[in-house]
């Protein structure tokens, strides 16, 4: 209980710590800061010292849980400041969002991108394994599609057999992905989705995933260490992580964006900025700097006149990426998953198909 000189000392520290987040605030207020970030964590401050002075007037104990509340909403503000999820590239798909299941619309080249990614994750997995079975050859796998959008990727890797967990920031994409996948009970059960960020999963999914799927995705995040940090932080130890971005050459400036957005128009107009694309050197240092070994790095092809993707030799445009993360003693790995799956299940030849 807080009364008589206690109370006035307690109003004292309370100003003083109003100055101290006036300051912290007029510091923040820099080129770095974001103007609704200062007034919610003004708010929240203010609102923390309106609680201290009111029960130093009343002599009553400030709550633990009213305590524990403020520091949390702090928190978060302040962890919003430091986030992947670039809100501009966010607006740019908000206007697409109803869109993603139109095979001729403005995602046509992601669901074609669908006939050599698609067998490329499973091919990959599966020759890590010598043990699989018919019709569900990644049954046994827990996959996490991040920035999965309406999840054109989720669905196909959860037709092979795998439990994919799709997560987006945009409320809206995670509503069409969970209205498409109800069309199929077989996807209800193993498909689930979360409108979340990377780093807001990473406290309650660590080394949870056997594999990461970001395709199409760290060219539009806002901090890329970051996310392959938290890529590493959420992937089991000798998990597998697939990239597919774009290169950052001068030919991929004149085909993603003068040929592909200005000209022909197959990916809406401003989807891209040439400064975010990443050369496949530099997403290897970051991988290899977080605990990743880069196995296989494949150029992509996509021509507009036959709608189709290919595989090429050069990397100069598109490009896959496969990584494995460093393995931990007495851990399981997505082999483990399959060839544990495999003992209890007829295996099939290797000609499995889609």
């Amino acid at each position: 209980m807080w009364g008589g000189g206690g109370a006035a000392r307690a109003l004292t520290r309370a100003l003083g710590r109003r100055r101290a987040a006036a300051e912290l605030l007029g510091a923040a207020g820099g080129d770095h800061a974001d103007l609704s970030f200062q007034t919610g964590l003004r708010g929240a401050l203010q609102n923390y010292n309106w609680k201290i002075q009111l029960r130093c007037s009343s002599t009553l104990p400030v709550s633990v849980t009213e305590i524990k509340s403020s520091m949390l909403t702090m928190k978060r503000l302040f962890s919003a400041s430091h986030s992947s999820v670039d809100s501009k590239e966010m607006k740019k798909f908000q206007l697409l969002a109803q869109k993603w299941w139109d095979e001729e619309g403005e995602y046509s080249a992601l669901h074609s991108m669908n006939d050599i990614r698609v067998p490329f994750i499973r091919d990959t997995l599966l020759n890590m394994s010598s043990n699989y079975h018919l019709g569900n050859p990644l049954s046994g796998v827990k996959i996490l599609d991040v920035g999965c959008g309406g999840g054109l990727l989720s669905e196909p890797l959860g037709r092979l057999g795998a439990s994919v967990t799709g997560i987006d920031p945009l409320e809206d994409n995670i509503r069409t992905a969970d209205q498409h996948k109800s069309f199929d009970p077989v996807l209800a059960k193993r498909i689930q989705y979360k409108s979340s960020s990377l780093e807001e999963i990473v406290e309650e999914c660590m080394e949870t995933f056997d594999v990461i799927v970001a395709s199409e995705v760290v060219e539009h995040v806002a901090d890329l260490e970051m996310f392959i940090k938290c890529c590493s932080q959420v992937l089991k130890p000798e998990g597998s992580l697939f990239i597919t971005t774009i290169n950052k050459t001068q030919l991929s400036y004149v085909l993603g964006i003068v040929v592909a957005e200005k000209i022909i128009g197959v990916v809406p107009e401003g989807t891209h900025e040439w400064e975010k694309f990443v050369p496949p050197e530099e997403l290897e240092r970051l991988l290899e700097s977080n605990g990743f070994s880069v196995k296989t790095v494949n150029g992509m092809l996509y021509n507009p006149l036959s709608g189709s993707w290919s595989w090429m030799e050069s990397t100069s445009i598109n490009y896959a990426m496969h990584a494995v993360k460093s393995g931990a003693q007495g851990q399981s790995s997505p082999a483990d998953a399959l060839s544990e799956l495999g003992s209890e299940q007829p295996l099939a030849t290797a000609g499995t198909t889609m």
